[in-house]
């Protein structure tokens, strides 16, 4: 790389951190091309993204973000991965670390908080995004079913109730 993709790299991965909301920092010691391929197409359909960056430019990327408290997590063989989802950057990340050895959880950082790895595998045990507001909708439109319900119930018991006086008005005449 000569200066200026340099400079453009650092610029595009400083415009990458201002706008993402989750960065994970993984240690690829010895993973074959395919791993890394199986690896990225699995977190690109989860919606993020992996890259192996230098760890010098991943530094000066990081300098005025909210993801500054990561650069010490930069060193040796690293790569990055950052998402909009955190929970589904750290689901992918943490289910291939543990089918793959040679794939190490450093940490990362969810805005300003910087996590080790056991925050990012505690954030992967999380429900995603999608889930959770099922979940919530769920909650919201589970009242509102009961008071129908409720309101329905005497409506019907009443109409129980004259259907069983016309039928014993019935058997009487009869």
């Amino acid at each position: 790389m000569n200066r200026t993709e340099k400079r453009d790299f650092v610029a595009s991965l400083a415009a990458v951190f201002a706008e993402t909301s989750m960065v994970v920092v993984t240690r690829n010691d010895g993973l074959t091309v395919a791993d890394v391929t199986d690896l990225r197409r699995k977190v690109r359909a989860a919606g993020a993204t992996y890259k192996v960056a230098k760890n010098r430019l991943a530094t000066l990327a990081l300098d005025g973000t909210q993801f500054d408290g990561i650069a010490p997590m930069l060193k040796g063989p690293t790569a990055l991965a950052w998402a909009a989802d955190p929970v589904a950057v750290a689901k992918v990340i943490v289910e291939f670390a543990k089918t793959n050895d040679k794939l190490v959880v450093v940490g990362g950082s969810l805005g300003s908080q910087v996590l080790d790895a056991s925050g990012i595998k505690a954030l992967a045990e999380l429900p995603s995004l999608d889930v959770l507001r099922a979940q919530l909708v769920g909650l919201i439109s589970t009242p509102a079913t009961r008071i129908a319900g409720v309101v329905q119930a005497p409506a019907g018991q009443l109409a129980r109730v004259f259907g069983a006086y016309a039928k014993t008005g019935e058997a009487e005449a009869a």
